[in-house]
């Protein structure tokens, strides 16, 4: 008899608790996949990447340090800086100066009008890998004489063997 009061009970249980309507509570879920989505963000923005030209075939190296946010010469037919034509590579190697004018102008003309890089003072060179070493130096003095004197290079990262 007891069993059968304990069976009863249970089968009376199973059949009130038969027509509830289970939910899922997605606020917490959504809550988790929030904070995962800015997580991804933050981490996936920590690497810059310089845009680079088509034409330009950057030479590898292995560096430890990251690249940081400053102005960028670019080099191939032409010398661009931030994007824009400076002058063309034939002429700054005909020409006798042992620096490029025309860049110093342009360098000490966004120095001016950012105030911001005057604190800065550094420069990205990006040129392809097969370059004279005589236009290489020409633009580097060019840098100096302008009053950039932090001079890194654009290269492509060499995956460590091990």
């Amino acid at each position: 008899m007891l069993e059968n009061r304990r069976v009863k009970r249970m089968q009376k249980n199973h059949k009130r608790n038969q027509n509830r309507n289970i939910a899922l509570n997605m606020v917490s879920l959504m809550d988790i996949f929030t904070i995962l989505v800015f997580f991804l963000l933050v981490n996936a923005t920590s690497a810059e990447v310089l845009p680079s030209p088509k034409n330009i075939v950057l030479p590898e190296a292995s560096s430890e340090q990251s690249p940081v946010r400053n102005l960028v010469i670019a080099v191939d037919d032409v010398i661009r800086l931030q994007g824009r034509p400076v002058m063309e590579v034939d002429k700054a190697l005909k020409n006798g100066n042992k620096v490029v004018p025309e860049l110093i102008v342009a360098l000490r003309d966004i120095a001016e009008a950012d105030k911001q890089l005057e604190d800065l003072q550094s420069v990205t060179i990006m040129g392809d890998k097969t370059i004279p070493y005589a236009l290489l130096k020409k633009i580097m003095l060019s840098c100096a004489a302008a009053e950039f004197g932090n001079i890194s290079f654009a290269v492509n990262q060499r995956v460590a063997e091990g």
